[in-house]
């Protein structure tokens, strides 16, 4: 048998080494569209996906328990039932499969911090993707492009991030917002030449980050960095944050890594508002998985 057919059939075991490491793996929801005779795992209209990086609790023949997602500290509600895009990785091998939430775990775990878990059902078969490949293939999840700007001088961002809030609420009434006013040069922080990243995933108090080898340096000469999250057509107002770099790390491509920890030290406000973001884009993708399903039963 190839190698490759080899390490697909034995994904339980692989499976199985995430967990007994204490590791992780990646989930998101699931777009509606993607029906469960398709060989595509994830068939996208327009939008793009937020990845969550969660601890594997338990492990048994029929599903794992892993951590509930968080943002900033505010709980990110699974509804029972809804379907997710899960990925498991090891070293240069990635495997793809559709996984169900079944629902909050009860107990504690001493693997986890987080006093919340979910079961997730055990998928029926995976797909091997390439982890090195430049881009994840649009069938399986694609992942949101942001805009990130060395911060000079943080307390600059004041500004933006009114104007942000301002925007935000006039948006929840379903009232008109303009939004060239929340990046115009009347309320952008002091930052230095813009580059573009990849938003691989999030976590509890902040995101990773994949940035090309051409783009990489601004990372080695400065730390804090503010950064333009789109996430249409879920969210109509981008997420504006700033961040700081914690880590960094280079791949077999040259391509550089970096863990970023949401920073508000200059307004405590805003992390209230960036995790009700992050919620709402989650609410409202389990909306519209939900009525897609409502229709197709109709």
């Amino acid at each position: 048998m190839p190698a490759s057919r080899s390490r697909t059939n034995e994904w339980r075991r692989s499976l199985q080494q995430v967990f007994e490491r204490g590791g992780a793996i990646e989930f998101a929801v699931a777009r509606p569209g993607s029906g469960g005779e398709s060989d595509d795992l994830h068939e996208h209209a327009a939008g793009a996906d937020l990845v969550w990086r969660v601890k594997v609790l338990q492990l048994t023949e029929e599903e794992m328990t892993v951590e509930a997602p968080m943002a900033l500290g505010r709980n990110i509600e699974i509804e029972p039932g809804i379907e997710l895009v899960g990925a498991i990785s090891i070293g240069q091998n990635r495997w793809m499969f559709r996984t169900r939430n079944l629902g909050d775990a009860s107990g504690e775990s001493s693997r986890s911090r987080s006093q919340r878990a979910l079961r997730l059902s055990l998928p029926e078969n995976v797909r091997r993707c390439q982890r090195r490949a430049r881009r994840f293939d649009t069938r399986e999840l694609k992942l949101p492009e942001v805009e990130v700007w060395p911060l000079l001088d943080p307390k600059s961002v004041l500004p933006a991030e009114r104007s942000v809030k301002i925007a935000w609420e006039a948006s929840q009434k379903g009232e008109p917002v303009d939004l060239d006013s929340i990046c115009s040069d009347a309320v952008m922080p002091t930052v230095g030449p813009p580059f573009a990243a990849t938003l691989m995933n999030l976590g509890g108090g902040g995101i990773g980050l994949r940035v090309d080898q051409d783009a990489a340096q601004a990372l080695g000469r400065h730390r804090v960095f503010w950064i333009r999250m789109p996430l249409p057509p879920e969210l109509d107002i981008p997420v504006l944050a700033t961040g700081k770099v914690v880590h960094t790390h280079i791949d077999s491509m040259h391509r550089t890594y970096a863990g970023v920890a949401f920073d508000f030290t200059f307004n405590n406000e805003h992390q209230d508002l960036v995790a009700e973001q992050i919620s709402t884009y989650i609410e409202r993708l389990q909306e519209s998985q939900l009525k897609s399903k409502s229709d197709a039963e109709g």
